[in-house]
């Protein structure tokens, strides 16, 4: 079941106005409701902590008296000491709320005497005095076999201290109520206001108009740090949607020019040369070399899917990185004998690491067809394995570099630092992409270190085989 939802701005008034009436509860609990009870339990403990405080001193043989008058004078707190049922020392009598030897009550007397008598160690009792109409709390404990006394204090009516209080308090809750709405209202409308504003443009965003600006100038961190998320999300987002309508460009390209090769060759065999089977024959080679090439490009674009869907399982093995380079080296060859290529490779005789050989193969391809495509007229290609505590491979052109600002975005599908679109030589625009999610999936350090006019070299590091797993 859905719960019913609430704006946050009426949720944020109503925590608020709630609260405070939370609070003010409270104070009429305990200011009102249970201010006796509190009361009179105050009046007892300081009352049992100053007859055991008497106790400590008579214990330390220190004069008890001075502390006996000045708690009557500072608490109320009334003493009498009695030895061998005689009263030896008592405080002023004519304290309000006292029960000396000249008022007291003839049972209370019978009551303390029986006490004195007995082996008990403490006396308590309470009773109404009758005459200013209190209550009075009388404690007795014994000193030592002989010497007992029995302190008392009057425990005041409060009724009319509490009438007053709430009084007060029914005129401050009613301030205090609407004080907390109109704080509540403006609270609400201060927090929510951002939020509001980044909700709308959200919207704007969704719509995919990219140029919203999610900056509110709010005080608040949290706020501060949503907008710019939103900020980074719409620069990722904006980014995501060029590189999808330049994939489409350039993907219809890559598919439009080869099948207008195909259909144009295909009408000329038809038309034109199917009685020359010398012009047929080259004809046909073409429109075989333009399949080829669709279906590299259909590959790249599926091993790319894979890649990103996480789906493509990884079949680690050992291997002898050297001859699998060598090897794909001279499927390079081609471009030596027709155009001048010239490829160094530096590398011991053998090194064996563990991993993925077809994945590890496409990388080093790729990165040697990017070479290639990028080496210009020096034609020269710089392979080289480097076996150090990590092994890394670094493959470098002599073409005319990448500017800074490019290199962070030359590993997105068909990224080009010049935006007219050009068809590569080898290849499918597709290649450094996918290289960077076989390494990212592998978690091998990979990176391009490029200087304007002299070349760039694309690095990976890989672990050698003896020293732990990939």
């Amino acid at each position: 079941m859905q719960k019913h939802k609430h704006p946050l701005k009426l949720k944020i008034f109503t925590y608020i106005v709630l609260f405070t009436i939370f609070i003010f509860i409270l104070i009429w609990l305990f200011q009102i409701i249970f201010l006796r009870n509190y009361y009179e339990k105050s009046k007892t403990n300081e009352l049992m902590e100053s007859v055991l405080e008497i106790k400590e001193l008579y214990k330390r043989n220190e004069s008890i008296y001075e502390y006996i008058d000045i708690n009557a004078y500072d608490k109320g707190i009334c003493t009498e000491v009695v030895s061998k049922e005689i009263v030896t020392y008592t405080t002023n009598p004519l304290n309000r709320g006292c029960l000396n030897l000249h008022n007291k009550d003839i049972n209370i007397k019978k009551m303390e005497l029986d006490f004195i008598n007995s082996s008990k160690e403490d006396f308590v009792l309470r009773l109404d005095n009758k005459n200013n109409h209190t209550k009075i709390l009388i404690y007795g404990i014994k000193l030592d076999e002989n010497t007992t006394i029995f302190s008392n204090t009057s425990i005041e009516p409060i009724d009319s201290t509490v009438n007053i209080l709430k009084s007060q308090l029914i005129v401050i809750t009613i301030a205090t109520i609407i004080i907390a709405i109109i704080m509540a209202y403006f609270i609400a409308n201060m927090l929510c206001k951002p939020i509001t504003s980044l909700t709308e443009k959200s919207k704007i965003l969704s719509e995919g108009n990219f140029k919203v600006d999610f900056n509110v100038n709010s005080d608040i961190i949290e706020i501060d740090d949503l907008s710019q998320s939103l900020n980074t999300m719409k620069n990722v987002l904006k980014q995501n949607d060029d590189i999808r309508r330049d994939l489409m460009a350039n993907v219809s390209h890559d598919l439009k020019t080869p099948l207008t090769m195909i259909k144009a060759y295909a009408e000329m065999i038809r038309d034109l040369n199917f009685n020359n089977p010398e012009k047929r024959q080259n004809d046909l080679n073409i429109i075989i070399d333009e399949v080829d090439r669709l279906n590299i490009l259909v590959n790249d674009i599926l091993v790319l899917s894979k890649l990103e869907s996480n789906i493509d399982k990884m079949n680690r093995e050992e291997l002898d990185l050297v001859e699998l380079i060598s090897k794909i080296i001279s499927r390079f060859k081609i471009f030596s004998v027709t155009q001048d290529y010239k490829f160094v490779f530096l590398a011991p005789k053998k090194l064996v690491i563990k991993a993925d050989k077809q994945k590890i193969e496409q990388v080093i391809y790729n990165l040697i067809s990017n070479a290639v495509n990028y080496s210009m007229d020096t034609k020269k290609i710089y392979i080289t394995i480097l076996p150090r505590k990590n092994i890394r491979v670094n493959i470098s052109d002599t073409g005319p570099g990448i500017k800074d600002e490019d290199i962070k975005n030359i590993w997105n599908k068909y990224y080009r630092a010049e935006k007219n679109y050009q068809r590569n030589t080898v290849g499918t625009g597709l290649g450094l992409s996918i290289v960077k999610n076989i390494l990212e999936l592998n978690s091998y350090k990979y990176g391009v270190i490029s200087k304007k006019n002299k070349g760039t070299t694309f690095f990976f590091e890989l672990k050698n085989a003896k020293k732990g797993k990939n």
